[in-house]
Formats: C-alpha cells, structure tokens, sequence
C-alpha cells in the first residue's frame, strides 16, 4: 500500500514526464509498423500525431493545435487514416480537462466537424453508389461523434473534480490561515493580560520595598531592629515578585518546562493582606453574605478568572493606597457575597485623588476596568464623600 501510494505521489508531482513516456510508448507502439510495411509517409504522420502527447497536460492548447494542423494536412491530401489517428480523442481529453473553457469548447466542434470531414472524404456516397455506402458514412460519422462526446464528456468531468479538489484546498488553506489568524490573536491577547500582570506584581512590589526601604533608613539609627525587620520584608517581597516574573516571562517565552504554579484567588488574600501590614499600612477587612461551600450558601462560584480579577482589584487599589494616600493613611476592603455577584469596596481616608492626579486616572485603574469588563461586571473609581479615595467593583457569578 505504501509504494502504491508513493508511485501515485509520484505520478502526480511528474505530471510532464508521465505524458513524456506516454507518448514515447505510443509512438513505438504505433510508428515503426508502417516503416516494416514500405509506407514511411503514414509513419512519419502517426508519430507527428502522437508526439504532441507529450505536452497534453503541461500545454494543452499548442499540442491539440498541432494535431489539428496535421489532421487538416492529412484530409487535404488525402491520405488514408493511421493508427495515430488515436491522439484525436486522448488530445479532445486533455483539453477538455486541463485547457480553458474557450478551448474545450472549440475542440469539441472541431471533432464534431472533423468527423463530418473524414465521413464525406472516405465515404461520400452518391446515387450511383447507392443507399448502402450513404449507410455505411452515416454510421461511421455517428461512432466518430460518439467517441469525440465519450472523449469531451470524460475531459469535462475530470475538470470539474479537479477545480472541486482545488476549491476545498483553497478552503482547508484558508481554514489554516483563519486558525493561525485566530492563535496570533490568542496569544496576543494572553500576552495583553500578562502585562497587566506584570503591572500588578511590579506597582505592588515596589510600593512596598520603597516603604519598607524609607521606614529602614529612618529606623537604622534608633531601632536597628525595626531596619532589620524592614529588610527582611524587602527580601521576601523582592524573591517573591521575581518568581512571578519569571513564571510570567517563561509563558512569553512559550516555555513549557516554565514553572506555572496556580493563580492566586480570594483564598490568599489573608497573606496579601499580611503583605499590605508589614509595609505598614492599616488595614480592615469585612466580609458578609457567606462563601461558596459554606452551610446555608447559595451563591454561585465566580469563574477562575473572576476569582483572579478580584484579587488583582483589591491588590491594585491597596497599592494605590500605598502610593499615593499618604503617610498614616488606613484602608478599609470590604466583600459582600450578593445575591447578583461579588461587591468589592476598597475605601482609604488619604489624600486621596485630589492630591495625586494619577491615582484617579493612571494604568492601573484602566487596568482594572478591562478586567472587570472582561466578566460584565463594573467598575468605579474616585475620590470619596468624606475624604480619601473609594474603589467599587462588581463582578457578577458565572452562569455555568
């Protein structure tokens, strides 16, 4: 089975050197037999006739032309029909399968007329010869027709299965570019929600080693052990975040050895908030409405990546807190499990917008906006009513 398959593949990568040998075969099948019968004028025409098989697939119309002209030299001098008379169909054929249109139609009527030509000069027929040889032409005529329709029709069909095969490899090139197309955007946009990522780690790490590096330079005179503490949170923050980004930098890469440990969720958030703590920020946190699992719960459970984006909200806005509230600033998080979704409220008594333009407006709230919307849930951000900044999310459940 794998030869024949291999010869096949070859057949059709060699299309000109199978019509080479083709041809080859036929003219030594069919041109020396009238050199053994003294006749070299019909041998030189039946190998004219079947040479041109050579080039029946590669350039069909100069080859059917050229059987044409011979056959109309033929006819005009009157020489008898020759065994390479055969070409007439299998050249009907080619055309008809790999010319164009215009051709195939056009060797269609010649056949149909050739064969009117041939009947009328070997069989004219005439009173004097009488009803049998009129007879004899007609029928003659009507076989040549019939094997000039086999021989289009044949052609014809073979056409149409190859412009159908054709047609689905176009579609299935087509497909492969959609798929491609669909991957690029894919990736691109995993590589989109990397770099919020990324911010998140970045913004909230450096926040707290600048805090934590401005309480040990004031500290290291009067309380080294406060300084020493202070380095050991800078420590802890600094490797952690570095094994993030080189989590998040080998899926850039397309590592597939990279180290992909599980996204934090809401589980974690007691150690983000001990995180917030040790950079000295104070910190509150509320949660009402029960969780999923719990006795007596009925909300749904939010989608691993909803999961994520509230823990990215709440992450973002205490590291805004941090970074623009002020010193002495206190944060207050608040979940409430509603009956619709998660209600995130991250509220601070800092400086708040007001004093720093680029908390109400930087990356990391549009950041977070995308997030969100990203689930249809919604967001809003500002200064508050009474002093400070408010952070509100909503992030509906998941259907599913």
């Amino acid at each position: 089975m794998d030869r024949r398959h291999a010869l096949y593949n070859w057949f059709r990568r060699n299309p000109f050197k199978v019509d080479v040998a083709a041809a080859v075969v036929l003219v030594l099948m069919f041109g020396p037999v009238y050199f053994y019968a003294g006749r070299p004028l019909l041998a030189l025409l039946s190998c004219a006739l079947l040479a041109p098989l050579a080039w029946r697939r590669s350039r069909p119309v100069p080859a059917a032309a050229v059987v044409v002209l011979i056959c109309l030299v033929q006819w005009a001098l009157a020489v008898q029909p020759v065994a390479g008379q055969v070409a007439v169909p299998l050249i009907i054929y080619a055309v008809a399968a790999y010319g164009p249109v215009w051709a195939s139609r056009s060797v269609l009527v010649l056949g149909l007329v050739g064969a009117i030509m041939l009947t009328t000069r070997y069989y004219p027929g005439s009173a004097e010869s009488g009803i049998q040889d009129l007879t004899v032409g007609a029928t003659y005529t009507v076989l040549v027709w019939m094997l000039v329709l086999v021989s289009w029709t044949l052609g014809d069909l073979t056409r149409v299965r190859r412009l159908q095969l054709q047609a689905l490899e176009d579609r299935n090139r087509r497909l492969e570019i959609e798929q491609q197309q669909e991957r690029q955007l894919a990736a691109a946009d995993e590589r989109s929600h990397i770099a919020r990522e990324m911010h998140d780690i970045v913004a909230h790490s450096l926040a707290v080693i600048i805090t934590q590096a401005d309480g040990a330079r004031y500290a290291a005179a009067a309380k080294p052990e406060l300084a020493t503490e202070a380095l050991a949170t800078i420590a802890g923050t600094g490797r952690n975040s570095l094994a993030e980004m080189r989590r998040l930098l080998g899926v850039l890469r397309s590592d597939e050895a990279a180290s992909t440990r599980p996204q934090p969720s809401l589980a974690e958030l007691d150690e983000l908030f001990l995180g917030f703590r040790a950079a000295g920020l104070t910190l509150s946190f509320e949660q009402g409405g029960g969780q999923f699992g719990q006795a007596g719960s009925s909300r749904h459970r939010l989608p691993p990546g909803a999961e994520l984006t509230a823990y990215r909200v709440i992450q973002e806005s205490l590291t805004n807190v941090i970074k623009h509230a002020g010193p002495r600033a206190r944060a207050a998080v608040n979940l409430q499990w509603q009956g619709r979704g998660l209600q995130i409220d991250v509220h601070d008594d800092g400086r708040g917008a007001a004093a720093d333009p680029g908390q109400g407006g930087g990356n990391g709230l549009r950041g977070m906006a995308e997030r969100i919307a990203l689930y249809d849930g919604s967001l809003d951000a500002g200064p508050a009513s009474g002093g400070g900044f408010r952070v509100s999310a909503f992030i509906p459940y998941s259907e599913s």
